[in-house]
Parts: C-alpha cells; structure tokens; sequence
C-alpha cells in the first residue's frame, strides 16, 4: 500500500525485512509498554509480535481503523497490566485557546487556529500495583520539523513568483506552529490531570524536537533537577529520561535521529514526579537507559527494514521514598 509519498508500497521482500527487524527489537527489549510513534497498518503490528514469539505476553494496542490510509500511534503493553481502554484523542481540548492581544503596546495581537492533531494522541492507563493508584501513559507524534508544503495552496499558486523564493521559511515556520500547537494542547490536558491529583503519567513520543527545545520545555514545565540529597518534585511537571540518564553517565551520547550529518535527540521518554528519584512523591526510581541506535549510521533502511529513528529504553523500580526521609522534608519531625 502507499507510504507517503511512494504510491506503490514496498516490495513484499522490504514489508519482511521491516517486519523481521521490528519483531527482533522486541524480543531484545521486551519492555512493559512499547509506544509506536507511526503505525500505518494493524496488521503490520500484529505480524511483528506474532514474529517475535511473545505474542502470548502482549495486548496489542491499535484502533482496529488503522488499515494503511492514516497515520496513529500504537503501542504494545505486558498482559495484565492494562486497567482501561484505549482512546485515540484526536481533537484539542475545548477551552484550549492560543490567543493574544500582546504583552506591551509593540507586541501585535496573535492567534493560532489549530484545534486537532497531526497524530491522534493515544491515551490508556496500566496499574503496575494493585494497591497504588493508575499510571496515565500517553504515546504522541508531533509534527515534523520538516517544511509544510506551501506550494499546493491557493495563495501560493496566485502568486507563486512572490513567494517561491520563501518556500521553505515559511513552511518551517507553519511547522514549527503546530507542533507548539500540539505541544501546548498535550500540555493542556496534562495540567488538567495531574494539577493537585498525584496522578502518575508517562509519556512516550517523537516530540520532534530536542531535550531543550520550547516544545520540550511546553512538554515538561521545565522542572528543577536537584542533586545530592535535596528532596522536592514538581507536581504537573515531567522529567526526561535523556536528563536523569546525563546525571548518571561521564558523557553523554544521545541521538536518536540523523539528519543531513546532524545527530539529535528528538525521541523522548517523560515522567512525572512520582518517577524522579529526587521526589518526596517518589513511587518509582529510574534505574537507567539505553538507546538503540547503531542502524542510524547507515542510510539504507528501506533495504535493512531499519527504522530513521532510534529507540530509547528507560527502566525504573518500584522503591517508593522512605516515609522517615518524606516526614523530615515536610517538617513533622
């Protein structure tokens, strides 16, 4: 079938290829939950976890309209773990508004229109314990940084000699728009989530965008990392696996993306303050990660079955902070 731009599909021996590479990366991690960023087919899941022998040990999580004419996110999750239904949220939240008349007399009024995103958002809860509360897991897809293609609307063709030559920093520009859009309506929802509720939430996706950028710093709220024995948390902020690993490591080399000779990380891992060692609200502590990205090196992934992307592991434990250290931060003794 079409993927984007290649109207006739793959050859059957490159649909195998692909099939045979995913199926082996989850046998390697076998993880508890595995976000899909871009599933095309539910069938194409399906024979990958079928390939990989562990069929048995998985809930496939895919809209049963996924079949090769739309983009959404998927994910796979360990049996048993799973406590509601799977909802793709496709529509931004109502009161959601990006509107403004300006800081200060120069600063001109703006509004964005946008009120969907480019991938259905997918939402579902897993209850790793019985006697703890559910974790909110979110997989997303954010647009790409790649330039809208301008040069099919109307304005464009009516005076395509004006604008021709701006073609790309406009439609960079649009790009960058949205996928703000979608990081702020993402946010929105989280807010609205977590805000005074103590709601564990993960989310998993290619945010396209780097540990540092604005969509991130929108993602997470931009929390304070504490060292040493300092204790805190940051109630509706997230905290990226990339930075609790860098705490950890002598150097850092993430990427998860190569792009014209430049290695970035735009894959992220995201987790509330119940999953920050530092947390007086701890629950679980990051217990490290791991980015598979080896098949980056290579631009052949058509004729490997490789992904453009790498994938990035994090793993945490459930060690809920001592209620000793939790009474002498909040002052009772």
């Amino acid at each position: 079938m079409p993927v984007y731009t290649d109207r006739n599909g793959w050859s059957q021996a490159e649909y195998d290829l692909k099939i045979d590479w995913t199926m082996r990366v989850i046998r390697m991690l076998r993880p508890d939950i595995f976000g899909f960023q871009e599933l095309w087919h539910a069938s194409s899941i399906n024979r990958a976890v079928e390939a990989s022998g562990l069929a048995g040990e998985y809930d496939v999580v895919a809209p049963p309209g996924a079949t090769g004419e739309r983009i959404v996110c998927a994910a796979i999750v360990r049996k048993g773990l799973m406590s509601s239904d799977p909802d793709w949220i496709v529509n931004f939240p109502d009161k959601f508004v990006l509107q403004s008349s300006g800081d200060d007399p120069q600063t001109p009024e703006i509004r964005v229109d946008i009120d969907s995103f480019s991938r259905p958002v997918l939402h579902f809860t897993i209850k790793p314990r019985e006697a703890l509360d559910d974790v909110h897991v979110y997989v997303c897809h954010f647009k790409s940084k790649a330039p809208t293609k301008v040069f099919r609307e109307s304005w464009f063709r009516a005076d395509e000699a004006t604008y021709k030559k701006h073609v790309t920093g406009l439609g960079s520009a649009i790009s960058t728009i949205r996928r703000t859009a979608e990081a702020a309506a993402l946010r929105f929802m989280l807010s609205e989530q977590m805000k005074g509720t103590g709601t564990p939430v993960i989310v998993l996706g290619d945010i396209n965008d780097g540990q540092h950028s604005n969509t991130a710093n929108i993602l997470t709220e931009q929390p304070r990392y504490l060292v040493g024995d300092s204790v805190g948390g940051g109630d509706i902020s997230l905290y990226t696996a990339q930075t609790l690993q860098e705490y950890r490591n002598t150097r850092d080399v993430y990427y998860t993306h190569i792009h014209q000779d430049v290695m970035e990380s735009l894959d992220h891992i995201l987790v509330s303050e119940e999953f920050y060692d530092n947390s007086r609200k701890r629950v679980w502590m990051f217990d490290g990660m791991t980015v598979n990205n080896d098949h980056l090196n290579f631009d052949n992934h058509k004729e490997t079955g490789t992904n453009d992307h790498g994938i990035i592991c994090a793993t945490f434990k459930y060690k809920p902070i001592k209620a000793e250290a939790r009474a002498i931060v909040e002052g009772d003794v």
